[in-house]
């Protein structure tokens, strides 16, 4: 059992999720044998980081005279420059394991494979089309922060109960290199990621709190159907699916 981390503990827990979700130029933090699965807690604090940048973003575009699309579709560069395209990465692995392979151990073969594929690359495009069309609809930099607050924190919320939840798919990979989640370091993650939902405001938190425990039980059992459990792929699969999910509530409630 992991007790929950002291101050020490916790700042080195933020620098190993910023180190690990992003790609930000960082100094190199001692984090004392801290490992991912201790620190996934801190993974929504990682998404605030990610979403300030493409709130400024947003802000700064929108303030030199750019119409809401041209900023949106700077703002997921920047998101996608801020964190390397990590959880993209992973969506597009698990359209083609699951939509191509015909057996658990194919689909776990296609999810490694670093080619993209005719299923990765629709599920990308839409992902990317998605978020585009709810960010391009702020007329204001305030919704767009709400928005990306919400959707960058709270997705990543639901990663450590993923990996509490679901055993790895693999014996060896990025999923069990990291460990085993405790159900502490999980719930702590969850109640970060479910305060950032307040930036959608009391009806669109209660609203997204209710998408997300569907999306996550469907998304888990389709994952045990697939390949038995989970790996670093399902887990980014996941914060994307949460992500979309998030900013869709966002557009209706913060509109």
């Amino acid at each position: 059992m992991t007790a929950v981390p002291s101050t020490r503990q916790a700042l080195d827990d933020i620098a190993l999720c910023l180190v690990f979700f992003t790609r930000l130029p960082l100094p190199v933090f001692d984090v004392r044998g801290r490992t991912l699965a201790a620190a996934i807690w801190a993974a929504p604090l990682a998404g605030l980081a990610v979403a300030l940048i493409g709130a400024v973003v947003y802000a700064v575009g929108i303030k030199l005279g750019l119409a809401g699309g041209p900023a949106a579709a700077l703002v997921l560069a920047s998101i996608l420059l801020a964190t390397g395209c990590l959880h993209e990465d992973g969506l597009s692995d698990v359209a083609d394991g699951f939509g191509g392979g015909k057996t658990r151990e194919k689909k776990l073969e296609i999810m490694r494979d670093s080619r993209i594929g005719a299923y990765g690359a629709c599920a990308l495009g839409l992902s990317l089309l998605i978020r585009w069309s709810v960010l391009a609809q702020f007329a204001t930099p305030a919704g767009a922060l709400f928005a990306l607050v919400a959707a960058h924190a709270g997705s990543r919320g639901l990663l450590g109960a993923f990996m509490h939840f679901l055993p790895p798919a693999r014996d060896d990979g990025l999923s069990t290199g990291a460990g085993a989640v405790s159900a502490e370091t999980a719930a702590l993650g969850a109640v970060l990621g479910a305060l950032a939902l307040l930036a959608l405001g009391l009806g669109g938190a209660v609203v997204a709190l209710i998408l997300l425990g569907l999306l996550f039980t469907a998304f888990r059992a389709l994952c045990l159907n697939q390949i038995g459990g989970q790996t670093g792929d399902t887990v980014g699969a996941l914060q994307q699916l949460a992500e979309i999910a998030l900013l869709l509530v966002a557009s209706v409630s913060l509109s």
